[in-house]
């Protein structure tokens, strides 16, 4: 085994780690806050999110307008179809399929934020909740991403 592919094994593994290390304690620190303030500001999504701001920082999919952007649009539209339409098979279908259509028009994709629309039927909740879990959650995972990468930014390999 050449050394040049243990040290790349080798990076990799810490890049996993740190990854999940840091998407572990963003998402305890979140969920702290909701348990200190009773402020819920957890989405399921949020776990997948995870996912890609910390082990894919260097995604389209993980740019924070699009990451906010896209959980707060899905939102609105799960509740949009859950008021105006109610908790219906068919409403819930035509909310993620319009969240798809809407980010890929908008060009705001965020894969998890699709399940958004589904999180809203299954919860049934206000309007305020396009606030709190939503945007200020979707914020504070953006903040703790963003101050992880600064402190243990991805090496660039060159080829």
């Amino acid at each position: 085994m050449s050394h040049k592919h243990s040290s790349s094994r080798h990076s990799h593994g810490l890049q996993a780690l740190l990854a999940g290390l840091g998407a572990a304690l963003a998402i305890g620190f979140i969920a702290g806050i909701t348990d200190s303030t009773h402020v819920p500001l957890l989405l399921g999504s949020f776990g997948s999110s995870a996912v890609l701001v910390f082990g894919f920082p260097e995604s389209g999919f993980s740019k924070p307008l699009r990451v906010v952007g896209a959980h707060v649009l899905c939102a609105a539209i799960g509740l949009v179809f859950l008021h105006f339409c109610g908790p219906h098979w068919w409403a819930q279908a035509l909310s993620v399929g319009l969240c798809i259509s809407t980010m890929l028009c908008l060009h705001l994709v965020h894969p998890p934020a699709g399940s958004n629309a589904l999180l809203v039927f299954a919860m049934q909740p206000d309007w305020t909740f396009l606030l709190w879990p939503t945007l200020l959650g979707s914020l504070d995972l953006m903040t703790l991403a963003w101050i992880w990468q600064r402190l243990f930014p991805k090496p660039h390999h060159h080829a």
